[in-house]
């Protein structure tokens, strides 16, 4: 698949990043990480990213990462395109890249280095690096310490063919925007806010229609149901579902740090799909946010 015809299905559907499945130990569990995939994959998901943030990326083991993009390769084969997140050191995400182009992953997603601030410069630096490492295409995150600006990101677009995509994590409308009007059709963009259903209508708007789901993980129906929604301006749909469960859910997902990802592991094993506990320095949801988000689920019928 070449970094154009990536683009291409990037630019319009549902797509969502699985969790990555560990057993009671800890451990990358592949069997259920496989299971999970094969039960997501029919669901119409245009693409699906391995290893990225609600796949626990950042507490990953260098040496399991190349099993988890394998899993997901092999599994989804003919059905759906995987996308494998890297990041990290810039010689650390280089090396997974080159992994995951050899493993057969379609593009990458650049998720942000850590610790250390950098200038936009260094940041750029760092983009370019991974990009010219590979031959696939590759999205770029702006979130966190990752904060690129329209000009450097027009400079890396000249630079790096095989750079194909923008995920903005930000939510700062007038960087969006400014991004969206001075790179034009060169990128294909995604709203990659946690819960990014909260904000779909809003980035629609901007010129930004496809996100990345997390909630696909445990309510697959619903989610494409929701995303159908956006897609037509059927608003009347679109405010039920956030009235009656996105922003019920946003309580439990607030009440801590790092729920965003805990309260999806805790709608997997909700719904019978069960993903094992997250690793730290997550922790999971506590039994009364759990039985919280237990009642939601139910409210929306099977999916």
């Amino acid at each position: 698949m070449t970094p154009q015809e990536l683009k291409s299905i990037l630019s319009s559907g549902l797509l969502s990043f699985p969790v990555t499945d560990f057993d009671a130990a800890g451990n990358f569990n592949a069997e259920s990480y496989a299971r999970r995939l094969e039960w997501l994959a029919p669901y119409g998901a245009s693409a699906l990213f391995a290893a990225g943030g609600t796949g626990e990326f950042f507490s990953l083991d260098i040496h399991e990462y190349p099993q988890i993009i394998k899993t997901a390769v092999d599994t989804c084969a003919g059905s759906v395109p995987i996308l494998a997140g890297v990041g990290g050191p810039t010689r650390q995400a280089i090396h997974m890249a080159q992994e995951a182009e050899r493993l057969g992953a379609k593009g990458l997603l650049i998720l942000p280095h850590y610790l250390t601030e950098a200038s936009q410069e260094g940041v750029a630096a760092h983009v370019e690096a991974i990009c010219k490492s590979v031959k696939i295409g590759v999205v770029v995150y702006n979130r966190n310490v990752c904060r690129l600006t329209p000009s450097l990101l027009e400079q890396l677009a000249e630079r790096c063919p095989n750079l194909i995509g923008y995920k903005d994590g930000l939510g700062d409308i007038e960087l969006m925007v400014s991004v969206r009007r001075r790179l034009g059709e060169r990128f294909t963009y995604l709203g990659g806010l946690p819960t990014a259903e909260v904000f779909a209508a809003a980035y629609k708007a901007l010129g930004v229609p496809v996100y990345s789901s997390a909630v696909f993980n445990f309510i697959p129906r619903t989610a494409m149901e929701f995303y159908k929604a956006i897609a037509a301006d059927d608003q009347v749909t679109v405010g039920k579902i956030i009235d009656d469960f996105f922003l019920p859910l946003l309580e439990i997902r607030n009440r801590r740090a790092g729920y965003a990802v805990s309260m999806v592991k805790a709608g997997a094993k909700i719904v019978g799909h069960d993903a094992g506990p997250v690793r730290a320095p997550l922790t999971d949801l506590l039994p009364d946010e759990y039985e919280r988000l237990a009642a939601l689920i139910r409210k929306l019928g099977p999916q």
